[in-house]
């Protein structure tokens, strides 16, 4: 199976570099032109399956996609939720007294969603979900967090190193099941 996972279009500019999760924010004006030229480049590309977060701003980088008619909508592809601690900065964060030492810890000294469950939920979507569907090429439109996850358990990389991977706003990483590789392109 090769799975084509689309990190969204860029965010509304309050947003741009900060822990969105489960923010329902929109595409900035850019973000909306960038998704309409990676969806050109995918006009002619059959997918078998197509998944989209159930986010406003990876739906919106969809809907420019001939491919967003047959699209499943769902919660299990958000990024991590940071609770109290979303729609702010590193900078705004720390001035809250929350120091970092190193990523797991920051990761843990955030609020939301536990960051075990988190990359539970990727696996299971991936792992258990998606491999029965029997298909041949899927197409995810998703979050950079959900791709880095999903890169850090086929790679056996840490967290940290595969969130140290750049994925700028829809770049686009293909995913082969059989090699177990992975190959981005940043558009």
């Amino acid at each position: 199976m090769k799975i084509t996972l689309v990190r969204h279009g860029e965010v509304q500019t309050p947003f741009i570099g900060k822990y969105n999760g489960h923010n329902d924010i929109g595409l900035s004006d850019k973000g909306k032109e960038e998704a309409l030229m990676l969806a050109k480049l995918f006009t002619c590309k059959e997918f078998d399956l197509v998944y989209c977060s159930d986010l406003r701003r990876a739906k919106e980088t969809l809907q420019a996609f001939v491919q967003a008619k047959n699209a499943v909508f769902t919660e299990k592809l958000r990024e991590k939720s940071w609770g109290k601690h979303e729609g702010l900065g590193f900078d705004e964060i720390t001035a809250q007294g929350i120091v970092y030492k190193n990523f797991s810890q920051w990761i843990e000294a955030l609020d939301g969603e536990n960051y075990k469950e988190y990359v539970q939920r990727v696996k299971k979507f991936f792992f258990e979900e998606l491999v029965i569907q029997k298909a041949d090429n899927v197409l995810v439109i998703t979050h950079a967090g959900v791709i880095r996850v999903l890169m850090a358990i086929v790679q056996n990389l840490s967290l940290e190193e595969a969130f140290a991977l750049a994925l700028p706003y829809t770049s686009y990483t293909i995913y082969d099941t059989n090699l177990k590789t992975f190959s981005t392109i940043k558009t």
